[in-house]
C-alpha cells in the first residue's frame, strides 16, 4: 500500500519533465492526490491536485504551466510541467486522501494521509 512517485530529472530551463504517481493497495481507495514540492529549509507546498471524479486544483504559481491529470483506473496521476524555471528546482511529492464526494482536493500538505517518498527535479540555466 503506497504511492511511487517517477519521472523526476534534470532539465535546463524552458524544458518539460512528467511526473507520475503510481497509487497501489489500499490508498487505491483514496480519491485525492495532490503533488506537492519542497525547497530546502521550507515548508512543503501544494501544486495541483486531482479528484477522482477529475476536479483539478492548482496553486497560482503554476497555472498554465502544470498539468496534472490521471488515468480512469486511478492507477496513476500525472504531472506535466512545462516551460520549467530555475525555481521549480525542488523534490516533489505525490500525497492522496480519501474525501467525501463532491469536496474539492486540497493544496494544504497537512491533509493529506498517504505520501510517496519524492522525487528530485533539477532546473538548470
Amino acid at each position: 500500500d503506497h504511492l511511487e512517485e517517477s519521472g523526476g530529472g534534470s532539465v535546463q530551463t524552458g524544458g518539460s519533465l512528467r511526473l507520475s504517481c503510481t497509487v497501489s493497495g489500499y490508498i487505491y481507495s483514496t480519491n485525492c492526490v495532490g503533488w506537492f514540492r519542497e525547497y530546502p529549509g521550507k515548508e512543503r507546498e501544494g501544486v495541483a491536485a486531482v479528484g477522482s471524479d477529475g476536479a483539478t486544483n492548482y496553486a497560482d504559481s503554476v497555472k498554465g504551466q502544470f498539468t496534472i491529470s490521471t488515468d480512469a483506473a486511478w492507477n496513476r496521476v500525472n504531472l506535466q510541467m512545462d516551460s520549467l524555471k530555475t525555481e521549480d528546482t525542488a523534490t516533489y511529492y505525490c500525497a492522496a486522501k480519501y474525501v467525501r464526494p463532491g469536496d474539492l482536493c486540497s493544496l494544504d500538505y497537512t491533509w493529506y494521509d498517504y505520501w510517496g517518498q519524492g522525487t528530485q527535479v533539477t532546473v538548470s540555466s
